[in-house]
């Protein structure tokens, strides 16, 4: 069976070769070979490949030293992981989506050329995140979490039906990586039941608290039995699950949440949670669908 490859969108910009350098790390640790792609629709506009002693156009020379440099840039980086590139005359979003059908991942930087800096990530990394079948991962966050220096994934649980494949990958990328998993379940109590009367709000604590613990024990239980080496450190937190998970992720090399497809419908399914962190995470974010 052909070993499905690690599929990083790039563009020229910072971002995307900081996605690269990030991709490059990620497939040594896994044992996987790492795909560089371009996508642009440039051959609409430009009259399709030239032939003969035809000048290529400008876009076409501006995509092969693209994916050129991105390659030189991960050979440098890593000897050992083999790497191959493409040139797509599609739109970034479809190809993108296109290549993780057949793909261990998709990689993505926080935003493209052209976006000025500071602003929200690109329109491109939320909807793959939020479309495709495969885990996709936006690389951004500050230089710790980049670097991988905190020797913590975190993990985000969510509800059954949709966390058991962010639970399974989780698992794989603290083992992959040697560190500890951060299993993380937040809950909050309704305001009625803190309203009024301290003695039975503490009961009410109490009774949620207790539900998040055996909730994150449901989930991790099966999983664990599989990676005995990993040790997981449990939390239960109260308070709103995207600022716990924002918060935590300054001392994360990755923050892993799930989420659910649905078939039809149009615009992003991401949740709150994964919009808030792909937005705020202080290191690189994982979106990994329930199958």
């Amino acid at each position: 069976m052909t070993e499905l490859p690690l599929v990083v969108g790039v563009d020229g910009s910072e971002p995307s070769l900081t996605a690269v350098d990030w991709a490059v790390d990620e497939a040594a640790r896994r044992g996987l070979p790492l795909r560089l792609v371009y996508a642009s629709v440039w051959e609409r506009y430009e009259g399709g490949v030239p032939s003969g002693d035809q000048e290529p156009p400008s876009e076409q020379v501006l995509a092969e030293r693209i994916v050129a440099s991105a390659a030189a840039r991960a050979r440098q980086r890593s000897a050992e992981v083999r790497t191959a590139t493409d040139i797509l005359p599609q739109e970034p979003v479809a190809a993108l989506l296109r290549e993780g059908d057949e793909a261990f991942a998709v990689v993505t930087g926080t935003r493209g050329r052209g976006v000025i800096k500071g602003l929200l990530p690109g329109s491109v990394g939320l909807t793959v995140a939020a479309r495709a079948r495969c885990p996709v991962i936006v690389v951004r966050g500050d230089r710790a979490g980049l670097a991988g220096t905190h020797g913590r994934v975190l993990l985000g649980a969510g509800e059954p039906d949709t966390g058991g494949e962010a639970v399974r990958f989780a698992f794989q990328e603290a083992e992959a990586r040697g560190c500890v998993l951060d299993a993380v379940r937040a809950w909050r109590r309704p305001a009625l039941e803190s309203a009024g009367r301290p003695l039975l709000a503490g009961d009410a604590a109490h009774r949620h608290e207790r539900q998040a613990d055996e909730l994150l024990e449901t989930l991790l239980r099966d999983v664990a039995a599989g990676h005995p080496g990993v040790r997981v450190q449990r939390a239960t937190p109260e308070g709103q699950a995207r600022k716990v998970l924002v918060d935590r992720s300054a001392a994360a090399d990755l923050v892993v949440v799930g989420a659910r497809r649905r078939a039809g419908g149009a615009g992003h399914r991401l949740g709150r949670v994964a919009h808030a962190l792909l937005h705020h995470a202080l290191c690189p974010v994982a979106v990994v669908p329930q199958r």
